[in-house]
């Protein structure tokens, strides 16, 4: 099946005990029986993940990588919560089955949810999907965001899923710390920029549940048809801007393919940023998005602060992807690419 997922053997760098895992989910998963089969899902550059085959289900598991950790980082019991929580929205999410905190376990924290078939793409121009069905993906894309953003918060139980004020600010400080705790080398840009956020930030409060990490390679999509079936990686979920969200996943737009873009690439069947943020405007009621540029600026930046987490640990080796080192290193060009937008902007 095109998109479909790529398992290979536990890393060697990601290796646990398996047999303790066995026996913990023996006890405390509903339904569960041996043997199972462990394998590694390839891609990926956070929380290791991997696929559970049993006679009777397949399941997926996220757990914290090993080594030591950046603060608030890898944070599965948030993506636990989230998912938990949306279940019973319109937004599509896996069925969550358990969370273990128990860190004598397999090492870290993880959480089992439930395998679903479908496709993940991470060619933004989606060639290897017939030319009529990629304007739709794009657009059942956009739903979802529209559709995660329209959740009360309160109502589904995530009022105390993060801070309802001071989003932009502590989002700022938050990225600053966590570049400067993994930095390697001096990028000038980054250090501009950590001035240049802070003096920029919008008045105005809004506050929505933010998934953090919006794109097409975060999106389970159906067999054979443009629908989303899940809503992937929660990680990075929190009480935030809804802009956030929209201006990370236009990002793609902006940047040329070297920098995981397609700007200046022919892309047939795919809508135009200009007609992409129009329809998330309809869908939201909103007239116009003047704050949009800021958070295009904020969301490279935060980028380039978590490429640079992952080449740390790349470095470190305990990166969760064996290119880590070769995509990490591009936060150097996301940084250069932020800072030459906030230039435009002034």
């Amino acid at each position: 099946m095109s998109g479909g997922p790529v398992l290979v053997p536990v890393l060697p760098n990601h290796r646990f005990d398996e047999a303790a895992l066995v026996r913990y989910l023996r006890e405390h998963l509903r339904g569960f029986r041996e043997p199972c089969e462990i394998l590694q899902f390839q891609g990926g550059q956070s929380n290791p993940t991997f696929f559970l085959r049993t006679p009777d289900a397949r399941y997926v598991l996220r757990k914290k990588p090993p080594g030591k950790l950046l603060p608030s980082a890898h944070a599965v019991e948030r993506e636990y919560a989230a998912m938990e929580a949306l279940a019973v929205t319109d937004v599509p999410v896996p069925k969550v089955r358990l969370l273990c905190t128990d860190e004598s376990v397999i090492g870290t924290s993880f959480y089992v949810m439930d395998f679903i078939d479908g496709r993940v793409f991470t060619d933004l121009l989606l060639t290897e999907v017939p030319l009529a069905q990629r304007g739709a993906m794009y657009d059942e894309m956009n739903r979802v965001l529209a559709a995660l953003h329209k959740v009360e918060y309160r109502a589904v139980g995530l009022a105390g899923f993060g801070k309802p004020e001071g989003y932009v600010r502590r989002q700022i400080d938050r990225w600053s710390r966590q570049y400067a705790a993994s930095r390697t080398e001096e990028v000038p840009e980054m250090d501009r920029l950590m001035q240049w956020l802070p003096a920029h930030m919008p008045t105005q409060e809004v506050t929505a549940i933010a998934h953090g990490d919006y794109r097409l390679g975060n999106l389970l999509f159906h067999p054979s048809e443009p629908r989303v079936l899940a809503v992937l990686d929660w990680e990075l979920a929190t009480l935030g801007h809804p802009l956030a969200d929209l201006a990370y996943n236009c990002l793609p737009w902006r940047l040329p393919p070297e920098v995981s873009g397609i700007s200046g690439l022919d892309a047939p069947g795919i809508p135009a940023e200009q007609e992409y943020v129009a329809s998330y405007c309809r869908r939201s009621g909103l007239a116009g998005l003047p704050e949009l540029e800021f958070f295009i600026v904020f969301s490279l930046f935060r980028w380039a602060a978590i490429a640079a987490g992952v080449y740390r640990r790349a470095l470190d080796g305990i990166a969760a992807h064996a290119r880590g080192i070769e995509a990490g290193a591009k936060f150097r060009s996301l940084a250069q690419y932020a800072w030459g937008s906030a230039q435009r902007l002034g």
